[in-house]
């Protein structure tokens, strides 16, 4: 009975035999078809013109198209103009004076570039993609006939009427744009979009408008979330990070959060202290560095609150703020090197002051009621989860919490026991929870958040502790030791990444754990690829402050129909240079896994599906055929 009343519903959209069959044959023939191409990339932290570029030039695939297409007739420096052209169409133009000859050359250039990029794709997929206000344009001159004795004429006489109306700029600009998405048809984001560098917010702008995009949430974009969701602790921590590399930019002018509240409060109270532990990276700065101890107090209180309040957490013992002994410049037996805590009340330790209230209070409201981040966070919580089975690989950004011996932590939490998968699925259900919740359900969740940033057994931290207060206030470095996960040491190990993959419902023989969060140190030999293949860790750097232990500026995993590409980028200039110099970034790429042939739409996760829609308009041919549903 529910199968016929699909089949009739099914029968509305495919009403009669030749539409039905018509699709079982576009069905079947875009199984056959190569995957598409899919770019995998982790820790950008903010650095948007390099992330930007990698985008617009696809991690080198365009200048490779580029060179394929024009390698024999091109000279190197007219090649790189046009790659120039295609990231940054644009700029490019105003910098330059172009006559009816240069646009004649370089649209013709440009079309056979969009054509190679578009091959894969079928005629129907291409058109979606296609600017309104050039479609038939550009699908004529995609796919003019070439065995047409006019077709010469047809193609110049085209372009020529582009030029003489004005319109060969616009033109270029949608050409070059349509090249950049045909280049990437799905972008994983495998976390950490925010901290560090300066702009994340550019960032999240461009990424909300990709055209297929996934996200899994590091732990540096989980605390942003947080603080946009009302988690007065994350909001301090996150404007203590921000502090930290002297990047009030990112908070001032990308999301409007007002510091002017915790500047007063910080010369209040903090005016005399030289605050030299809390000097921002880069330089110097006592207005900053007074913030960033302010805040940071603030934060140490809240997060000792919630040590106490959740037993589960396993921090009880891990509280810091009662246990000062500023006369003495002593936290229990380890020698401290600041004695300045004017907000501290030996009788209630973790209390706020009233003025810490305030301002602790004023930033969540900011984070809060600001138009643009609750924007970006809608996209990451529409857009992204703690892990994604894609295409048979396991992509999550931190860790796996295991045991020593390579088992799945047993890890208690809110009156229940979770490991693997399960923990995954419960961690992603809070966050769930503490953005569309309410009450006290919301408030628990909330604080649960937290625990994801920082938590032992947090899948996005994966360390022993965050040693952020010992690092500002204990002499003795070895108080600020962090210890990693097994999981970390456990990588390598093929059976245990075996055993993660059957976690998650996936064949070993043909999957892989795609991870990010731990810069790999290429310049030390260390290998993002292990065990065997199974495991990828892309974390290669893209924040500036890894630059100088991974050796290089960033990796992005391709998977494309040919098999799996890591592709090691070099440092990027800047915009400025890349359009002024006609510079790219040098990317070195090395296969990772060459499968022979080539891998079709039929074995991907979107074949699955048209081939279960296959099933479904087969069973309504043969209700047709019976007279089971009669054809309209």
């Amino acid at each position: 009975m529910e199968q016929q009343k699909f089949l009739k519903l099914l029968a509305d959209k495919y009403p009669t035999i030749q539409s039905a069959s018509t699709e079982i044959i576009n069905l079947r023939a875009i199984l056959n078809l190569p995957k598409g191409t899919e770019h995998f990339v982790s820790d950008i932290h903010g650095e948007y013109e390099e992330f930007l570029h990698i985008l617009k030039n696809a991690s080198g695939v365009i200048k490779t198209k580029i060179d394929e297409t024009f390698g024999k007739t091109l000279p190197a420096k007219e090649r790189n103009g046009l790659a120039t052209l295609i990231y940054y169409p644009e700029e490019k133009l105003k910098s330059i004076s172009p006559d009816h000859e240069w646009y004649s050359i370089t649209l013709y250039r440009l079309i056979e570039v969009c054509k190679q990029v578009a091959a894969k794709y079928t005629r129907s997929k291409v058109r979606k993609a296609l600017p309104k206000d050039f479609e038939y344009i550009i699908d004529e001159l995609l796919h003019c006939d070439g065995i047409a004795t006019n077709k010469e004429f047809y193609y110049t006489e085209i372009i020529e009427t582009i030029i003489a109306l004005g319109r060969a700029d616009a033109f270029i600009i949608q050409l070059a744009k349509l090249i950049q998405r045909f280049a990437i048809d799905h972008l994983h984001i495998v976390g950490d979009i925010f901290d560090r560098g300066p702009r994340p917010d550019i960032i999240l702008e461009k990424l909300i408008t990709y055209h297929s995009i996934d996200v899994q949430w590091g732990n540096h974009d989980i605390v942003w979330m947080g603080a946009a969701f009302g988690s007065e602790v994350c909001a301090a921590i996150v404007v203590a990070n921000c502090l930290k590399y002297n990047n009030c930019d990112v908070l001032e002018d990308g999301y409007g959060i007002n510091l002017r509240q915790l500047d007063v409060f910080a010369r209040d109270f903090y005016g005399s202290d030289n605050c030299t532990q809390f000097q921002p990276k880069g330089g110097d700065n006592i207005v900053v560095a007074r913030m960033h101890k302010a805040i940071s107090i603030i934060r140490f209180k809240l997060e000792d609150q919630l040590k106490i309040k959740y037993p589960e957490f396993m921090m009880e013992n891990m509280t810091f703020i009662d246990k000062i002994d500023a006369e003495n410049s002593r936290l229990a037996e380890f020698e401290m090197n600041d004695s300045s805590f004017p907000t501290l009340d030996k009788d209630a330790p973790f209390e706020l002051t009233k003025e810490e209230k305030e301002v602790i209070k004023s930033i969540t409201n900011s984070f809060v009621s600001n138009e643009k981040l609750q924007r970006h966070t809608a996209f990451l919580m529409n857009k992204g989860s703690l892990y994604l089975t894609y295409n048979s690989n396991l992509l999550f950004h931190g860790c796996v919490p295991l045991n020593s011996d390579g088992t799945f932590t047993e890890v208690q939490m809110f009156g229940n026991k979770y490991s693997g998968k399960p923990f995954f699925e419960f961690c992603e259900k809070q966050v769930k929870t503490a953005y569309r919740g309410e009450g006290e359900t919301k408030k628990q969740a909330l604080d649960f958040i937290w625990y994801l940033w920082c938590g032992e057994n947090s899948p996005l931290f994966g360390k022993s502790k965050m040693a952020s207060f010992e690092r500002f206030f204990l002499v003795d470095k070895t108080t600020h030791d962090e210890y990693k996960n097994p999981y970390f040491k456990l990588q390598e190990n093929e059976e245990v990444c075996d055993m993660i993959l059957k976690e998650w419902d996936l064949d070993p023989a043909k999957s892989h754990i795609i991870n990010g969060h731990t810069p790999v140190k290429f310049k030390k030999g260390e290998n993002p690829v292990r065990a065997n293949g199974k495991m990828i860790v892309i974390d290669g750097g893209m924040s500036k402050p890894y630059r100088e232990k991974t050796g290089i500026a960033g990796y992005t995993l391709i998977y494309n129909s040919y098999g799996l590409l890591l592709t090691a980028h070099q440092h990027f200039v800047s915009i400025e240079d890349a359009i002024t110099n006609e510079t790219d970034i040098i990317s070195t790429h090395s296969i990772v896994e060459n499968v022979g042939r080539r891998i079709t739409i039929a074995e991907t996760d979107i074949g699955k599906r048209l081939k279960s829609n296959i099933d479904d308009l087969t069973m309504l041919l043969k209700a047709y055929k019976n007279g089971d549903i009669k054809e309209k």
